[in-house]
């Protein structure tokens, strides 16, 4: 996947300014693709120079003006090709693991430390996409969303999130939990 297809899947929602584009990836998108400011900013004029969005100008009084683009009928095309070609099987590409698997050797108390700040982390970022599921589904419950809900890609996306992050939480604290252990019976030898 490029960047350019999660730029498109935010747009189905509706016109965004670059900022709130930005805002939107670092809510929801985030979840599945990772992208900086100024790398949407690019891909978003690179997507305008290819007709794969359109963008137009919007005139503040109180504020400066801003562009706001949404996805063209070439870019909702561009969709529908991406959806309908194989997807690669997900890996993980992850520092901390490196630092997990070498724990025996260099000592565990600095990567217990780092274990409990990704816990910390999963915790906000699953307080943040239950509040984002509830602010989705209104009134629905849950079950009704699934089955009525106008929108439900991202609300599904959001689910994956969650159990991203509840599973990612749960083994830092399991590790976590197994290196103290370890250390506290080498301390006792």
């Amino acid at each position: 996947m490029a960047l350019r297809h999660a730029v498109l899947a935010a747009l189905l929602d509706g016109e965004f300014s670059g900022y709130q584009l930005a805002k939107a990836f670092d809510v929801g998108v985030a979840n599945f693709w990772h992208a900086l400011p100024q790398q949407l900013y690019t891909e978003l004029a690179r997507l305008e120079k290819e007709g794969l969005v359109e963008g137009r100008q919007v005139v503040q009084e109180t504020r400066p003006n801003k562009r706001v683009f949404r996805v063209t009928d070439a870019g909702r095309d561009e969709l529908e090709k991406f959806a309908a070609t194989t997807s690669k099987p997900s890996f993980i590409r992850d520092d901390l693991l490196v630092k997990v698997q070498s724990a025996d050797r260099i000592g565990t108390a600095q990567v217990i430390g780092q274990l409990d700040e990704r816990v910390a982390a999963a915790d906000a970022k699953i307080a943040l996409l239950d509040d984002l599921l509830r602010q989705m589904r209104g009134e629905a419950d849950e079950e009704e969303f699934l089955r009525h809900g106008e929108r439900v890609g991202p609300y599904l996306t959001c689910l994956r999130g969650v159990a991203f992050e509840q599973g990612h939480r749960d083994w830092c604290l399991r590790i976590a939990a197994v290196l103290r252990e370890r250390q506290a019976a080498h301390a006792g030898r």
